[in-house]
């Protein structure tokens, strides 16, 4: 019977459970580490997504006999460079947009509330199934705001600790840039024949995953931002700017993401000239058709192999459990466990075929 697979997953998961029992009742012993992680987790983060999207760059540059030193000065000043030039060609009119929504605020705060009493006080005059649906999107909407909310107060949370800690950021990003062959093997380098074999072929397809994801998410996203950059700027729609740089971040959350950074365009196309709604809806469903039937598949083709229905739920469950820092990992994490438990079934099967060879 100890051979039988339900037996053993079930002595495996009944191991788990647990391991984070004990783990749960002990956990005042690891707060330190906690807390050192938690202060290390979002420059860590930011100098990965800087080190993957540059790495490209030091691979070009150093097969041209570049030493690594010259390399990484190139690229440091590089990004200095680009990021100052972008605050001076788009610093001006994003300082004057966020002062213009900062003195419209109250009015479209007004013009919300207008809204939602026209709908409260006429809904007797509606047919039955319209206050139905009404209800359920108000419902909705709601808790997509409570949820929105959330994810807002840690992101901006986030943004301040980022601020705080800056000095890290270019300190893992330089390191991983310079120390990034030597990480692999001071682990696999602990393990001996098939062992150290299978660990350094895991390692390998978890770096080939987030290179895969964070360098391709960052091209969707930007050509996205572009596409519907273009879209707002032709209908005159106000605060373009601003909306455009939050779809570009938004877009870097799959499924979810672009519709989080629609509804605020909504909302200021309603203020602005509610026909613009329909011109603002157009454009979302265009870039997303683009995105899916275009750009991801050529960008992203199925090296991740994730099925919307799986993103889609682990984005939500990771919302609910880390805020918006859990929702921009959910994905890469997920993916890199999948590499890591996929290797560990493949393993399992070869060990068993050469017992029943053995034997």
């Amino acid at each position: 019977m100890t051979r039988k697979l339900w037996f053993q997953v079930g002595v495996g998961v009944l191991l788990t459970l647990l391991v984070i029992k004990y783990f749960i009742e002990i956990h005042w012993i690891f707060s330190p580490l906690v807390i050192i992680f938690k202060a290390i987790f979002v420059p860590l983060l930011l100098g990965g997504v800087l080190y993957y999207i540059t790495e490209p760059i030091q691979r070009f540059l150093e097969k041209r006999k570049w030493p690594r030193w010259a390399s990484i000065l190139t690229i440091v000043i590089g990004l200095v460079a680009l990021v100052g030039g972008l605050l001076f060609i788009i610093g001006s009119p994003i300082a004057t947009q966020v002062n213009n929504l900062v003195k419209a605020a109250p009015m479209i705060g007004e013009e919300i509330q207008k809204a939602l009493d026209y709908v409260t006080s006429n809904k007797e005059n509606f047919p039955p199934q319209l206050n139905e649906l009404i209800e359920d999107i108000t419902n909705s909407v709601q808790d997509i705001a409570i949820v929105a909310s959330g994810w807002l107060v840690t992101f901006l949370q986030s943004i301040v600790s980022v601020s705080m800690l800056m000095i890290l950021i270019p300190f893992f990003f330089i390191f991983m840039l310079k120390d990034h062959e030597k990480f692999a093997p001071s682990i696999y380098n602990y393990f001996h024949g098939e062992r150290r074999e299978w660990v350094k072929k895991t390692l390998s397809e978890i770096d080939g995953v987030l290179r895969t994801y964070i360098q391709g998410q960052l091209l969707i996203s930007f050509i996205l931002a572009v596409f519907i950059a273009v879209g707002y700027l032709i209908i005159g729609l106000e605060y373009a700017l601003l909306l455009v740089i939050l779809a570009f971040f938004m877009n870097m959350i799959p499924f979810i993401g672009p519709w989080i950074a629609f509804a605020p365009a909504v909302v200021i196309a309603i203020i602005q000239d509610p026909i613009l709604v329909v011109w603002v809806s157009v454009i979302t469903l265009l870039a997303q058709q683009i995105e899916s039937n275009f750009i991801t598949p050529n960008v992203m083709g199925r090296s991740l192999d994730i099925h919307p229905l799986t993103v889609i739920t682990i984005i939500l469950a990771a919302g609910n459990i880390a805020g918006f820092i859990g929702i921009v990992i959910a994905v890469p994490f997920y993916a890199v466990l999948k590499v890591i438990v996929s290797n560990i079934y493949d393993e399992r099967k070869t060990i068993q075929k050469t017992a029943t060879k053995s034997i």
